[in-house]
């Protein structure tokens, strides 16, 4: 049996804005975006470029308990981790594009890593894995 995670569900206070900040500004591609009239909703994926299958469903909030979550989905720990095959290539370009990185680029036995923050405050890694 295989198995593969294919979707991290990521509440955001608006869908257009969520898809501007990670199709314009981060580069990921733009999968899906299909209305749900049962449920009047979006169903809103995004993938960053590149091999892996892995998407974002981008959930805008529905009501107060689900807002007071957006930014702060795992109590400001980083949430999400961005794989790169470049780290100086991507972390000038986000640099440009007015990406907010709340740590600097740091050089680990792991790999090459710094901290950004999305458009609500998630705080995400970008990563190039030592080889």
């Amino acid at each position: 049996m295989a198995q593969s995670l294919s979707l991290v569900s990521l509440v955001v206070a608006d869908y257009d804005a969520a898809i501007a900040f990670y199709v314009d500004t981060l580069g990921f591609d733009l999968v899906t975006d299909t209305y749900q009239p049962a449920q009047d909703k979006r169903w809103v994926v995004v993938r960053p470029r590149g091999a892996g299958q892995a998407g974002v469903l981008l959930a805008q909030a529905s009501d107060d308990r689900q807002r007071a979550f957006v930014g702060d989905q795992t109590g400001g720990r980083v949430f999400l981790f961005l794989e790169t095959d470049d780290f100086q290539r991507d972390f000038d370009s986000y640099t440009a594009r007015g990406v907010n990185f709340v740590r600097p680029p740091k050089i680990e036995p792991y790999g090459t890593v710094a901290v950004f923050a999305d458009l609500y405050g998630n705080l995400w890694d970008l990563i190039e894995y030592a080889r």
